[in-house]
């Protein structure tokens, strides 16, 4: 992932995540670790950063370390808001995480109710 990426998501900046959608950055770069600006917004919990990078075209369903997307990294985070945001933005509900035990085979609803986010498990079940 571009640098400017990871800085503008970690400090939350709001104008400057604006400034590289509008300089055609590419909102789907990595980062070394295989996640994306969404993701590392997802599990930071900036819904307004996520709701503004869904908008300019992010990628719902990048899975990285774990198999985990950014609406599993936000559901594990704790973010209800972002979860909300990223499940009615049409994130895929079958995804399923790998590797550690906490996550093997596991969907974002399955996590949600792992955590006991009750408001969200309507709206995860995988239909």
């Amino acid at each position: 992932m571009e640098n400017a990426w990871e800085r503008a998501i970690t400090r939350g900046d709001v104008e400057a995540v604006r400034e590289l959608l509008r300089a055609g950055a590419d909102v789907n770069a990595r980062d070394r670790h295989g996640q994306t600006a969404l993701m590392l917004a997802a599990h930071r919990g900036y819904r307004e950063l996520v709701a503004i990078l869904v908008e300019g075209g992010a990628d719902l369903n990048v899975t990285a370390k774990f198999s985990l997307s950014a609406l599993m990294l936000a559901i594990t985070a704790g973010h209800v808001d972002v979860a909300r945001v990223l499940a009615r933005a049409g994130a895929d509900l079958r995804i399923r995480g790998s590797g550690a035990p906490g996550f093997a085979g596991k969907t974002a609803h399955d996590l949600a109710v792992g955590l006991s986010l009750e408001d969200l498990y309507a709206e995860l079940r995988p239909g």
